[in-house]
């Protein structure tokens, strides 16, 4: 396993990181604004999980939930949702949103660690996306996350991949020149290629069952999935082990 995703730090939340995103929080249900991308790339992340792990009647955990994009969403389609994020902003703007939209979404304070000791082995999926490249050790979270999921059960993940044409495409690109997302919001160092999550993942005790890119083209203005993996992607695994 590489140091890019091991290093174990004292504690696995980033003050910086976290008050980033606090300052976002305001605008996290702006569809135009600075989470445009998370909105534009939410359906193919729900349709993503749905299709592997159908989600209606599921109990799911969504860990880093944010203001609740994903979480709304998968209770949309009949899942039984838990969010949890270290972000307080963020939290508040996503019980504001929730109280309009008519759907049931428990959102908690907490980190994956602290919720992992309280309620193992206790969701039919977790979902984790767009966390681990904004926490100082991704193999933390992977390892809550697989303490969380049921034996059986269906584990996701999306982060960046670390080589070139991601530091162009995510960071020049993306934050510098077509404004996708706002300046400072990655950090190419805590990017992770997809050898070293399925190791991580893997060596956790997860089964590795598919991975998939998530691609952006300027011209068209839209996302899809598919292809190669070279900037953005999606990890799936099941914990098949059903002893632990």
């Amino acid at each position: 396993m590489t140091e890019n995703i091991t290093n174990k730090p004292t504690s696995n939340v980033d003050s910086a990181e976290i008050a980033k995103f606090e300052a976002m929080a305001p605008i996290w249900w702006d569809k135009k604004g600075a989470f445009k991308a998370l909105h534009d790339i939410n359906g193919l992340r729900v349709d993503y999980i749905d299709q592997h792990a159908p989600l209606a009647g599921k109990r799911v955990l969504d860990v880093g939930c944010g203001g609740g994009i994903l979480s709304e969403a998968m209770a949309a389609l009949g899942a039984e949702v838990t969010g949890i994020d270290m972000g307080e902003s963020p939290l508040a703007v996503a019980k504001y949103h929730l109280a309009d939209s008519g759907l049931s979404v428990d959102y908690q304070h907490a980190t994956a660690e602290e919720f992992s000791e309280i309620h193992p082995h206790d969701f039919d999926v977790v979902t984790c996306l767009e966390l681990l490249e904004h926490v100082p050790d991704p193999s933390s979270v992977v390892s809550a996350c697989k303490k969380l999921v049921k034996p059986g059960g269906h584990v996701f993940f999306a982060t960046l991949n670390r080589n070139p044409k991601s530091y162009l495409f995510a960071i020049i690109a993306a934050e510098y020149i077509l404004g996708l997302v706002r300046k400072g919001t990655h950090s190419y160092s805590k990017f992770i290629k997809p050898s070293e999550l399925e190791h991580c993942a893997t060596t956790a005790g997860l089964t590795f069952q598919d991975l998939t890119g998530l691609h952006y083209n300027p011209f068209l203005r839209k996302y899809s999935l598919g292809g190669n993996t070279h900037v953005n992607y999606l990890m799936y695994f099941r914990k098949l082990n059903l002893r632990t």
